[in-house]
């Protein structure tokens, strides 16, 4: 199915039914890092800021919408004992993302450094000889990544689909 949205993006569902942008409409998007840029030594949290930044701006694409909060993200706040709704209004009320982070280890808790070297090699390698590999898998033509041989991780799709790789 084919749904537009008021920034006349074209969004469709996945077999999985992960809200998707149009492969022709995949492009780099302002302000919002890779997954694997760390802040404090921690990846994807630099990125789920972003997005809630852009999210704040209405500046974030509307097929991310539903999947804020979830997923990554959702791995991410359970790694870090913070809530969506905690983080959303912590970040809304300013900071960097160092201040934003030490905020997250204080209300909730700060993994020691091999927590965080065994969260980021798991991050980083999510979908490579895993149980997440059958679905990433399938997922690859959803946005138009169907034969390429150098996507072997979800970080990849998502560096791949927003023009990084």
């Amino acid at each position: 199915m084919i749904f537009t949205n008021a920034q006349s993006d074209r969004l469709l569902h996945s077999k999985s039914g992960v809200i998707l942008r149009n492969v022709a409409l995949a492009m780099h998007i302002p302000n919002l890092r890779s997954p694997r840029e760390p802040v404090g030594g921690l990846v994807y949290f630099g990125r789920m800021l972003d997005k809630i930044r852009l999210r704040t701006e209405d500046k974030l694409p509307a097929d991310y919408l539903p999947n804020l909060g979830i997923g990554f993200d959702e791995r991410c706040l359970r790694f870090l004992h913070v809530t969506y709704e905690d983080l959303v209004a912590r970040v809304k009320a300013g900071g960097t993302d160092e201040e934003l982070l030490a905020w997250c280890f204080e209300h909730g808790r700060k993994p020691t450094e091999e927590e965080v070297m065994v969260w980021n090699a798991f991050m980083a390698k999510r979908g490579w000889r895993d149980e997440a590999s059958a679905r990433l898998q399938e997922r690859l033509p959803d946005y138009g990544l169907a034969g390429r041989e150098d996507i072997a991780t979800f970080f990849d799709v998502i560096d791949a689909d927003e023009g990084r790789l």
